[in-house]
């Protein structure tokens, strides 16, 4: 009995440390976009962007997300067609962090409604 226990505990402390790890990876994301993106863009999951022109991160669609490019776009040097939008460019692991921050706070589709009868 000690034994599972033992296990248990060691399994719970091991997924714990984990789920805390990637809250402080995302946080480290959260912290790289205020810095360089909050003001244009509301990178919160709440709040309108400072320019109205850019999109809140946290609309950003699933496709650009999960594109296998994108990570690699954020170290080769991320730019926009605006040409007010400076190049931000990050090492491997802040991109990671930025990424897995946006993915985090994305807001969930809105289902149509199909008109009532």
């Amino acid at each position: 009995m000690m034994r599972c226990l033992l296990i248990v505990s060691t399994i719970g402390l091991w997924s714990s440390t984990c789920a805390h790890a990637l809250d402080e990876e995302q946080q480290h994301g959260k912290e790289l976009l205020q810095k360089m993106c909050a003001h244009c863009h509301s990178v919160g999951r709440t709040g309108a962007s400072p320019n109205r022109q850019a999109p809140p991160f946290r609309s950003f669609n699933e496709t650009k997300l999960y594109d296998s490019d994108f990570l690699q776009r954020l170290q080769d040097g991320y730019s926009s067609i605006h040409p007010v939008m400076p190049t931000f460019r990050f090492n491997r692991d802040d991109a990671e962090a930025v990424l897995n921050y946006m993915k985090s706070i994305q807001e969930t589709p809105k289902l149509k409604q199909s008109p009532q009868r």
